[in-house]
This record gives C-alpha cells, structure tokens and sequence, in this order.
C-alpha cells in the first residue's frame, strides 16, 4: 500500500499518543470506525487505542454510549451536543485517556442539514481534574465515502491540537 499524506498524519498521531502517553477511544457514527481503522492502519497503533465504538443507530447511542434521550430530541443527530454526549460516554465506557467522536451526513438525507457536515468532540481526561472538552462542526465536499473518509482524518488530525489546548 503507498504511504499518503493522511498515512504520514496518522502515524504521526500515533507517535504523539505515544509521546504524551495517551490511550484513545473513539465512539463514531457517520464515520462507522474509519477513525479507528485509519488509526489501526498505522505502525503501533494496538498501544495507543482501546477501543471503538460504532453507534450508528440513535437507540445504539444511548444503549451503549449512554447519550440522554433529551439530548436527541433536543437536537439534531448532526450536531455538536450528540457528539459531545458520544465522546464522554466513549470515555466513561472505557480506561482511555482522550475519546474522539464522530457524527455527520455524507449525503443529502437530512433536509435540514448540508450534506458533508460532520460534528466532532474531543475529550481529554485529565488525572482527577475535569474533563477537557472539544467540540467542532466541519462541512466537507466531495462524494459519499469521500466525505467519510476526510472526516475520519481530521478526527484524527486535530488530537495534538486539542490536547495542547487541554493543558493551558
């Protein structure tokens, strides 16, 4: 397989997990595990992720991440709180140190919503302190699997710069 510029990336977020000791989970829905596997693809990557979970489905949301149900009816399954709610049950759910969460449309089936946005959270655990948390709403072009794929290389790409921004 030729190494790509997103390959170069994840190895080098693998390298910075090492570095910072960190161990990821991530809870991923439009992206359906492209963020773990685009990770898992890298060299050493089984000492730096736990764990991913796949929650597509709303109910598969709440059953297994523990999203609160007003949390969904308040607001769209794109959006912001639904993956923050996704990332801290991903963290709760897991002994990882960073959880990274994923949910979006990569195509027109949501009326109220341009195809290729895809919301983020990013959570850090912090020794005892509280959490630090990261959220991020990104519209990205292209065809289907296109989309799901840049997705799961910017969920990826941006963990160093919101874990600098965790320690300040």
């Amino acid at each position: 397989m030729p190494t790509t510029a997103s390959g170069a990336d994840h190895r080098r977020t693998v390298q910075y997990l090492k570095e910072h000791a960190l161990v990821l989970v991530t809870a991923e829905s439009c992206t359906a595990g492209l963020i773990a596997s685009r990770l898992a693809a890298a060299p050493g990557a089984g000492e730096v992720l736990e764990c991913a979970f796949v929650v597509y489905d709303p109910k598969a949301k709440r059953r297994c991440l523990g999203v609160p149900a007003e949390v969904l009816e308040r607001n769209n399954l794109t959006s912001e709180p639904v993956a923050l709610e996704m990332a801290r049950g991903a963290l709760r759910h897991s002994d990882a140190d960073v959880a990274v969460s994923n949910t979006g449309v990569a195509d027109d089936s949501d009326p109220d919503i341009a195809p290729g946005t895809q919301c983020y959270a990013w959570v850090f655990r912090d020794g005892g302190g509280a959490p630090r948390e990261f959220t991020e709403t990104r519209v990205f072009e292209g065809e289907r699997n296109e989309i799901r794929e840049a997705s799961a290389d910017y969920a990826l790409g941006r963990i160093a710069h919101y874990h600098q921004e965790s320690r300040r």
